[in-house]
């Protein structure tokens, strides 16, 4: 995955002046090359992780790195936008000095049966039948506008975290094709109704997914302090609270982590994880339900977000063995699998892109097409919408001496990534 670096460049290079360091002194702090210094400072295309690796070397946050600047034009997204038109249209109808402007009516529903669909959508976005929940959100959400604007007293509540589980499922799916504009009004919107009416463990679940798009936008200094904000208000007394709540604040607390890491606040990522630690303790299987999660939490999935740290923080040969060793052992291990169940299925199988990078990174280009085969099998369409695993892909095609295996020339192909 690649990194836009317009507003990087300048930063970069106005910090390593400031502190009097030559490219070369950069380079050696950050453990990169410095023919890669030299790219992030002519404003070239490099990877995800290399700011953040700059970042250490500054000893500045990597959110520093990406202070305003002149936005670089969006190309690609075109088919993307055309085909969300009518969600867009339910989502974010024109408003006027009336009013909305030229919406339809619809009929009332009951509300049970419309909670029903919009959980039926959810279902499909987990099993990545993307299309599908593309063409239902706009009458769902159409349809829990009308429940609310129709009904009164305790009945008009019950539309109104009806409205909100729909916006909240649409920003999800939003997030997850990366259309964030659109992803933000719709959870920003979905955790005001649900706190509109009380609902205040559903309004946490927006949070998460608010975090998670945070996350996506590199806006990791106001992921981490809504994350930890949220988790200070709903933390659970262990002895009391439910395994959903437990689960709840136990995936703010891994938002927080996965924000901090990447900011260069190791520190306060290791205050984080030991929070999600101490909440996965407290759950004896993994809670993949929604809304009481967003995106499942147990022992499990705090493990594989914590290995998942190990190739953010850096990309070495040592980096990628302790991934692999972590990969096979302890709660991970097959036998335990068994027993605690495994994650939402999106949270494994980011995992297993993280052990197909370590395959690559070690030069077992086989083994780094093997799991991405894997993962296709089961999350075909997901895996599409992953930068992460064009990325493996093209190191695969990049870094391979000998002649390509038709496996790997067709996971090209399907990704489509070019040699």
């Amino acid at each position: 995955m690649a990194a836009e670096t317009s507003e990087v460049r300048w930063n970069v290079k106005k910090y390593r002046r400031a502190m009097g360091m030559s490219q070369e002194a950069l380079a050696d702090a950050s453990g990169l090359s410095v023919k890669t210094v030299q790219k992030v400072e002519q404003g070239g295309h490099v990877l995800t992780e290399t700011p953040h690796a700059v970042a250490r070397g500054l000893g500045v946050p990597t959110s520093e790195l990406f202070a305003a600047g002149v936005p670089a034009p969006v190309i690609g997204d075109e088919e993307t936008r055309q085909s969300l038109v009518p969600l867009r249209m339910a989502l974010m109808p024109p408003l006027g000095l009336d009013g909305v402007v030229g919406q339809g009516h619809a009929s009332p529903d009951r509300l049970a049966d419309l909670w029903r669909e919009i959980m039926d959508a959810h279902a499909l976005y987990r099993a990545d039948e993307f299309d599908s929940v593309a063409r239902r959100l706009p009458a769902l959400l159409t349809r829990a506008d009308a429940a609310v604007n129709t009904s009164e007293g305790d009945e008009r509540q019950h539309a109104v975290v009806t409205h909100s589980l729909a916006l909240l499922v649409a920003g999800k799916y939003l997030t997850q094709v990366r259309q964030y504009d659109m992803a933000y009004h719709a959870l920003a919107e979905g955790i005001r109704l649900a706190r509109e009416a009380g609902e205040r463990r559903i309004a946490a679940t927006g949070v998460v997914g608010m975090c998670w798009l945070l996350l996506r936008q590199d806006r990791f200094a106001e992921c981490s302090h809504l994350a930890v904000t949220t988790a200070e208000l709903m933390e659970p007394r262990m002895t009391e609270a439910d395994g959903s709540r437990v689960g709840l604040w136990g995936e703010l607390w891994m938002r927080a982590a996965a924000a901090a890491i990447r900011d260069n606040r190791p520190d306060d990522a290791k205050a984080a994880r030991r929070m999600v630690a101490r909440a996965a303790a407290g759950m004896e299987r993994e809670d993949r339900t929604f809304p009481a999660t967003w995106g499942g939490f147990g022992p499990v999935t705090a493990a594989i977000k914590s290995i998942e740290d190990c190739l953010v923080i850096g990309n070495s040969v040592g980096d990628a063995r302790a991934v692999l060793a972590r990969a096979e052992e302890d709660v991970l291990s097959s036998k335990s699998l068994k027993r605690v169940g495994k994650p939402q299925g999106a949270n494994w199988a980011r995992h297993r892109l993280d052990v197909a990078r370590a395959h690559t990174i070690l030069g077992a280009h086989q083994d780094a097409t093997d799991e991405l085969l894997a993962i296709r099998s089961e999350r075909g369409a997901w895996i599409k919408h992953q930068p992460m695993a064009r990325r493996v892909m093209a190191d695969v095609l990049k870094s391979r001496k000998r002649t390509l295996t038709q496996d790997m020339r067709e996971m090209a192909g399907y990704l489509a990534v070019v040699e």
